[in-house]
């Protein structure tokens, strides 16, 4: 690094770099970006657009962001995902040579800035590029890109991009997971190790009850992924019992189309509608196969079960048998399954064990774990002593002489 590194460092004097793909909302890469920005608050923001309103702005507390070029093509604000395939270009573009800590925020691209030999670059990775790697296949189908010449075009540049992926990984000083699930697919794509440190989750925005009426809950943006079409199917399959879905998106009509007089769909509803169902509900339904999943900390911090499969990022959130209960496969009897199981179950969960265990995913324990770990990496950046240094340049090719030279020095110091 430009400024080596101790223990009693002031970090407030490193230059710092926040590099995040887009901004566009708040949501959970963006609570990540905040925490950043909260212990590096002299850092620079660099994102590929940023189309954040103004009133939204309060989370990078009203920071410029350096953009790239595709910022000023047509339809960005609309269609930024459809330039994937000059991301990995725009990304590269973006010079960082004058900063000593790099961090980056990727679910994406943004891991691939270009850095030196004498800067850090700690990475937060939510994924690899999803659509790119194991969700490759699925991604073509739903988009109807599975066939066809648009088919052919779409698998060249998914090709592309996933060498460009491998190959910016080598850029990385340390990889950081925000689930196990997710450690363990950086391993399998890039072969790098992976510390892990769950998102923050803001479990002080929701307050315990304990106090549960007979409803089911499930919220959440209506895409395929998501498989709420799956929970409504399901529950319309248990008309003796009620769901509340909050949320909408493109799957809307087909999630309605399957609801039963026994469920009720709201749309889109204000957090404060959102909260108090969570904190009234007698569960909280999660069908997804996440990375991490966010939302059923939330509903664990308003001392609400959750009934989630059991797959990602859920093995990790959830306690099976103390905070809620898994189902093992996306299907409609699979949860039907587990809702009369935990219906039979349903005294053994204590709310406020279970507002205990959501409040381990804080704001603030990220925070801590987050900033531990740069120390870590800042301090062991640090260059090697210069007589050791001489000793690998004189002894280039002969590992084996160079670390009896090596034990010599340490041992005579």
């Amino acid at each position: 690094m430009k400024n080596t590194f101790s223990e009693t460092a002031d970090l407030s004097q490193l230059k710092v770099a926040i590099v995040h793909e887009w901004f566009m909302v708040y949501a959970g890469a963006e609570r990540v970006v905040e925490q950043m920005i909260n212990l590096f608050p002299q850092a620079d923001l660099f994102a590929l657009v940023d189309f954040l309103p103004d009133d939204l702005r309060w989370f990078i507390k009203d920071k410029p962001v350096t953009t790239s070029f595709i910022q000023k093509l047509p339809r960005a604000k609309r269609s930024y995902r459809s330039y994937l395939p000059l991301m990995p270009m725009a990304v590269e573009q973006f010079d960082l040579s004058k900063y000593d800590l790099i961090l980056s925020q990727n679910h994406a691209v943004s891991k691939g800035v270009i850095v030196g030999p004498d800067q850090v670059h700690i990475c937060y990775c939510n994924s690899p590029i999803r659509y790119a790697w194991d969700l490759t296949h699925q991604y073509l189908k739903e988009s109807g890109l599975d066939r066809g010449l648009k088919g052919m075009i779409a698998k060249i540049v998914l090709h592309y991009i996933r060498m460009w992926d491998q190959r910016s990984a080598m850029g990385v000083d340390q990889f950081i997971a925000n689930s196990e699930f997710i450690a363990r697919r950086i391993w399998r794509t890039y072969r790098r190790e992976a510390a892990v440190i769950y998102p923050p989750v803001d479990v002080t925005g929701f307050e315990l009850r304990t106090e549960k009426e007979d409803f089911y809950l499930t919220a959440s943006r209506m895409v395929p992924y998501k498989k709420i079409d799956l929970i409504v199917e399901a529950f319309s399959m248990m008309p003796e019992k009620k769901l509340v879905v909050i949320g909408e998106g493109p799957d809307f009509e087909k999630v309605k189309a399957k609801a039963g007089p026994n469920v009720t769909l709201m749309g889109y509803q204000p957090f404060e509608v959102l909260r108090d169902h969570m904190q009234r509900a007698r569960a909280f339904v999660f069908a997804a196969l996440e990375d991490f999943g966010i939302v059923p900390v939330e509903a664990q911090a308003c001392g609400t079960p959750v009934i989630a499969f059991g797959k990602g990022g859920a093995l990790e959130t959830v306690r099976e048998g103390e905070t809620g209960m898994f189902f093992e496969e996306q299907t409609p009897q699979s949860l039907i399954e587990a809702v009369r199981r935990f219906d039979t179950s349903y005294d053994m969960f204590d709310p406020q064990a279970i507002r205990r265990h959501a409040e381990g995913f804080s704001a603030e324990r990220f925070r801590d774990e987050y900033l531990e770990l740069i120390k870590k990496v800042l301090k062991s950046s640090q260059p090697q002593p210069k007589e050791q240094s001489a000793h690998r340049l004189q002894l280039k090719g002969r590992p084996e002489v160079a670390s009896a030279v090596e034990e010599t020095t340490v041992a005579t110091k």
